[in-house]
């Protein structure tokens, strides 16, 4: 009896994932990226150490979780065998880790979006501490890249999720490195912008 009872469930689930997905509405898939549920393919534990797990996925995609110096990240890879690397350290320099899984935002039966816990140490006093960001990524023809990180809030989830669903309209988003670059180049023009005219033209003689 409990036995038809489970698989009455899974099969009412089944037809109502697909009816779904026939509607074109949008609607989450998970993917367990735990260490006990990916298949190992790479794992070096001498010095930094290093680990490359496969994970699988929905609709011919697959993740592969990726670990270099106690910090991870997540590759992408696309039905036609392409690797799209989201390298999340761009992002912190801190030690981090990923959440216990992804969740993969479906229309039409096609992946638009990805989002994945991320836990970052950011105080360097007690590395046990940790942040625990959303980030987004985008899943089009053209272009799998980051395109928003979410810092905790109570509304983070749901926050993710709007971002998710309109991210194939948002631009790739800059590594940590370029934005600093481009910080700082807009503070240097400000600079020059208020310093007066004549001072300008003074600096520019040549003697």
């Amino acid at each position: 009896m409990f036995r038809k009872i489970i698989i009455s469930f899974v099969v009412l689930s089944l037809v109502s994932i697909l009816g779904t997905a026939a509607s074109g509405q949008i609607f989450s898939i998970y993917t367990d990226l735990s260490d006990t549920k990916c298949r190992t393919l790479e794992i070096d534990e001498e010095g930094a150490s290093s680990y490359r797990g496969d994970c699988g996925g929905v609709f011919g995609y697959k993740l592969h979780v990726i670990e270099g110096d106690l910090r991870q990240t997540i590759d992408i890879i696309s039905p036609d065998g392409k690797t799209h690397e989201l390298q999340f350290w761009n992002f912190f320099g801190g030690f981090s880790a990923v959440g216990p899984r992804a969740e993969w935002r479906i229309r039409s039966k096609k992946p638009i979006a990805l989002i994945v816990r991320l836990n970052v140490s950011e105080d360097p006093e007690d590395s046990s501490k940790t942040t625990s960001y959303l980030i987004v990524a985008k899943i089009t023809e053209n272009e799998v890249c980051v395109t928003d990180i979410l810092k905790p809030t109570r509304s983070q989830n749901i926050e993710a999720r709007r971002s998710a669903d309109r991210a194939a309209a948002m631009p790739c988003k800059k590594p940590y490195y370029e934005q600093v670059s481009d910080m700082a180049f807009s503070h240097q023009m400000q600079e020059q912008a208020e310093i007066p005219a004549f001072l300008h033209l003074k600096w520019n003689v040549s003697f």
